[in-house]
């Protein structure tokens, strides 16, 4: 599995690079804190997969990286992606670098 930096992600972002940004957190988790993307929370990456590209780098997020490092696995093991990027750190990380005002937890 490969893993982004907070860096890299925010560099993607600012140059405008196509990719998908997956949160796999649940949804109130979501609604509390985010740095936009769209909300698959874990227990639903295998089932709802139609909604995760494989035509450009996809990087999945979490809290801290555990959950989203588990939704890599699960769909490189099940479904063969191949073009799946962990956040390292998650937005714990990126609320460090980035958004000091974020409501973490």
């Amino acid at each position: 599995m490969k893993e982004i930096s907070v860096e890299e992600l925010k560099q993607w972002k600012d140059e405008g690079k196509d990719f998908q940004l997956i949160d796999v957190r649940e949804p109130f988790e979501y609604e509390m804190s985010n740095i936009e993307g769209e909300n698959i929370p874990l227990a639903g990456v295998v089932i709802e997969a139609d909604k995760i590209r494989k035509d450009v780098p996809v990087v999945m997020q979490c809290r801290s990286g555990a959950r989203s490092a588990n939704a890599c696995a699960q769909l490189e093991q099940n479904l063969g992606y191949t073009n799946l990027y962990n956040l390292k750190g998650g937005i714990l990380a990126w609320a460090a670098e980035y958004d000091n005002d974020m409501q973490v937890y």
